[in-house]
């Protein structure tokens, strides 16, 4: 199978994406490392009702599915957006496609009115 320049450029974002991700988390560890060191320990806080909220893992995940499924929307749409403007569209040589070329009555099979 061969990669198209756009699918390695997209490669290398998403690697490089990773590398600045992986960076910032290290940094964070480190920072949370020093902080814990240097602060005392806290006495646990109860809050009412606090058990019922989702954890931090659940609310990033529902922001993650519900992110997922609007682009799913979004990609259907541009698909459907494109398959209603295609008649429209130029053919592959340069020429406007044969159902446009042709008067609506041909296309619909009846001879054009004189």
């Amino acid at each position: 199978m061969t990669t198209t320049v756009r699918e390695e450029l997209q490669d290398e974002f998403l690697s490089t994406l990773r590398k600045g991700q992986e960076i910032a988390l290290d940094a964070l560890k480190t920072l949370v490392e020093t902080v814990q060191f240097v602060t005392p320990v806290m006495p646990a806080v109860r809050v009412p009702l606090a058990d019922r909220l989702p954890t931090a893992h659940d609310v990033v995940a529902g922001a993650n599915d519900f992110a997922e499924h609007l682009l799913a929307n979004q990609r259907q749409f541009a698909d459907e957006v494109i398959s209603a403007v295609s008649p429209l569209l130029p053919g592959r040589d340069g020429e406007p496609a044969a159902s446009v070329a042709k008067p609506a009555a041909a296309r619909a099979g009846k001879p054009a009115a004189a």
